[in-house]
C-alpha cells in the first residue's frame, strides 16, 4: 500500500481534482513526475522547460510533489499552472505528506496519475524541448523502462563537489531522466521509499526492473541539461551519510550490485583509521616512538588523499583548504555510515 494513500483527502491538488483530472474524461498520454523540497526557483526553471516541450500540450501533464509542502513551492505551482492553462499542459501539485525522500514523492505522483506512460525528472533540470517525444518513442518501441541522457556542464577545473556530481552524465539508470510504464512500476511497486535520500533509489528501481525480466532502453536522443547547483563548503562530509543506503541496495540485489556497483571504501580509509587507532593505542602505552611513526603515516596518506581529489579538480586557495579539511574526516564517516547502514538494515556490509 501506498505511504501516500489518501493524501488527497487532505490537500488540495492544483489545476486538477485527481479522480477526474479537471478536464472530462482527461488521461493523459504520458505523466511527467517532478519531486521537489525547497527550491522553488529551480522548480520553476524546470517546470517552464518541461511546459515548453514539443510534444503535444493537450497530452500531457505535470506532476509537481512537494515533498516535506510548503507555501512558497505551493505559490510557484499555482501561477505556473495558471500561466500555462490556456496553451500548454496541465500541472498539478501534489503535497507529498508521508515518509519524505525523494524515492516516495515520486511514488506520490505516478500514483497520482492515470497515464500508462510516466516520465521522471528532477527539479534542477532542463530537459530539451525534445526530451518528452524522445523519451516516449523509445519507450514505445517495445521498453517497459528507458533511460536517457544527463548532460552536466563543468568547469575546465571543476570544484570536487562538481566533479561528483557529473557522475551523473554516465549513470546507466538515473531518475533525474527515466521514463517507465505504467505496468512496469504497478508490477515493481515502484520506488522503495526506506531510500530516504537521493542516492542509489534509481539504482534500485533499476535493479528492480532487470530481476523482474522487464527490458530498459536507451534514448541518447532524450537529453536533459543538470546544472550543478552551488553547494556549501565542505558538503562532501555531509554527503558521507548517503553512504548507509549502500547497505540497503546490496541487501536486496547482491549480485548485480558487485556486478554493477563493486563500490565501497578504498584500503586507504581502512588504513588511515588503522593509524589512528595505533595512534591512541601507543600513546595510551607510552610508546612515543611507534605513535609518532603512526601519526606520520596518518598525515601522509591524508596528505596523498588530498592530492588525489585535486589532481583534476579546482586549485583555488578555498578549495585546496577544503580539500585538506574533508580528506582528513571522510573516510571515518564513510566507514561510520556503512556500518551504521548494515546495522540498519541487517546485512553484513563493510
Amino acid at each position: 500500500m501506498s505511504t501516500y494513500a489518501g493524501f488527497f483527502d487532505d490537500h488540495e491538488s492544483i489545476a486538477t481534482d485527481a479522480p477526474s483530472l479537471a478536464r472530462d474524461g482527461f488521461i493523459p498520454d504520458v505523466s511527467i513526475v517532478v519531486p521537489t523540497y525547497h527550491r522553488p526557483a529551480m522548480l520553476e526553471r524546470c517546470v517552464c522547460a518541461l511546459a515548453t516541450q514539443s510534444y503535444d500540450a493537450a497530452r500531457y501533464e505535470i506532476i509537481v510533489c512537494d515533498d516535506g509542502p510548503d507555501e512558497a513551492t505551493k505559490a510557484c505551482v499555482q501561477r505556473l499552472a495558471a500561466s500555462y492553462a490556456q496553451n500548454g499542459p496541465t500541472i498539478r501539485y501534489v503535497p507529498v505528506m508521508g515518509t519524505q525522500g525523494p524515492a516516495g514523492a515520486r511514488n506520490a505522483g505516478w500514483r497520482a496519475s492515470l497515464a500508462r506512460r510516466i516520465a521522471f525528472t528532477d527539479d534542477d533540470t532542463v530537459p530539451d524541448p525534445q526530451w518528452l517525444a524522445n523519451g516516449v518513442r523509445a519507450l514505445d518501441a517495445g521498453a517497459d523502462a528507458v533511460s536517457g541522457r544527463i548532460v552536466v556542464p563543468l568547469p575546465k577545473r571543476p570544484t570536487d563537489y562538481e566533479r561528483d556530481a557529473a557522475g551523473l552524465a554516465h549513470a546507466e539508470f538515473a531518475t533525474a531522466n527515466a521514463f517507465a510504464t505504467r505496468t512496469a512500476l504497478e508490477r515493481t511497486g515502484g520506488f522503495d521509499a526506506r531510500f530516504t535520500s537521493a542516492w542509489r533509489e534509481d539504482s534500485d528501481l533499476q535493479f528492480t526492473l532487470l530481476r523482474a525480466g522487464l527490458k530498459i532502453g536507451r534514448a541518447e536522443d532524450a537529453m536533459v541539461l543538470h546544472p550543478v547547483r552551488p553547494a556549501r563548503w565542505g558538503v562532501s562530509i555531509s554527503q558521507q551519510k548517503k553512504s548507509q543506503f549502500d547497505a540497503l541496495l546490496y541487501k536486496k540485489h547482491r549480485g548485480l550490485f558487485r556486478e554493477r556497483i563493486r563500490r565501497g571504501p578504498p584500503l586507504l580509509y581502512y588504513a588511515m583509521l588503522a593509524a589512528l587507532v595505533v595512534v591512541a593505542v601507543a600513546l595510551m602505552a607510552g610508546a612515543s616512538r611507534t605513535a609518532a611513526g603512526a601519526a606520520f603515516a596518518w598525515a601522509a596518506m591524508s596528505v596523498s588523499f588530498c592530492v588525489q581529489r585535486l589532481k583534476t579538480t579546482s586549485r583555488a586557495p578555498g578549495h585546496i583548504a577544503e580539500m585538506l579539511w574533508t580528506s582528513a574526516i571522510i573516510p571515518y564517516l564513510s566507514i561510520y555510515w556503512r556500518i551504521r547502514g548494515a546495522l540498519r538494515f541487517k546485512v553484513w556490509f563493510l
